[in-house]
């Protein structure tokens, strides 16, 4: 019986990380409802270890269960965009200062490196763009060496994926974007020389100008209009 369960566990993982997946990069639509028996034909296994998956998602706020046979992923908003707006400003320039103070000779040279795959985060590159950003972000915060705020960001960072998508097909994601790509440059080198302050600093500016800004308000704008055609 234990092996049984292990076995389910591990299917569930796979599930779990597969759904996730595709939630976040939009292969599964944001809004779209879904029966439970085609996404587990779909992922190859049982419902099982897909209905373990669905909690999961479910916990975190990504997928909806709408009844006992279908699920629903959960759609995208202004509000939700908002608020992970709101909470990435609050914590990623905490993460640097934190990181000027306590980076290593390892950090530096895991930031520096990354540093050299960025591109510009615009819709030419698509995924290129995002993974490599997200990449050097990464080694920002794990460079704060707090635990708890690495956790949090890592969480923060995939819920706003979505919405990053959503701002490369704005107009801003065709834009060049180098005053967004040039400042990657400029938090690691305050990083680097410990300015804690100036890192922080401009990373609120970095924040402010990003694509999930952009679709803050491309989509508070697309709620307006469909309140306006529902009054």
């Amino acid at each position: 019986m234990a092996v049984a369960q292990n076995v389910f566990s591990s299917k569930g993982d796979v599930a779990y990380a597969q759904l996730r997946s595709w939630i976040l990069l939009g292969t599964l639509p944001a809004g779209s409802r879904l029966a439970q028996y085609e996404l587990a034909e779909r992922l190859d296994m049982s419902i099982t270890p897909l209905r373990e998956a669905v909690r999961r998602l479910s916990s975190e706020g990504l997928m909806e269960l709408d009844s006992h046979k279908n699920v629903r992923i959960a759609p995208m908003s202004a509000t939700e965009a908002r608020q992970l707006f709101e909470v990435r400003l609050s914590l990623d320039p905490s993460a640097v200062e934190l990181a000027a103070q306590r980076r290593t000779d390892r950090d530096i040279s895991a930031m520096r490196d990354a540093a050299q795959r960025l591109v510009p985060v615009t819709r030419s590159w698509g995924e290129e763009g995002l993974t490599a950003h997200r990449e050097f972000h990464r080694t920002l915060y794990l460079a704060s060496h707090n635990d708890v705020l690495i956790h949090l960001l890592e969480d923060l960072w995939d819920k706003s994926d979505r919405y990053r998508r959503v701002g490369l097909e704005l107009p801003p994601g065709a834009e060049p974007r180098t005053i967004d790509f040039d400042q990657h440059f400029d938090i690691l080198e305050c990083v680097v020389a410990g300015d804690g302050s100036a890192a922080a600093d401009l990373m609120r500016r970095h924040i402010r100008g990003s694509l999930t800004a952009a679709a803050i308000d491309a989509l508070a704008g697309d709620e307006l209009t469909v309140r306006q055609n529902s009054a």
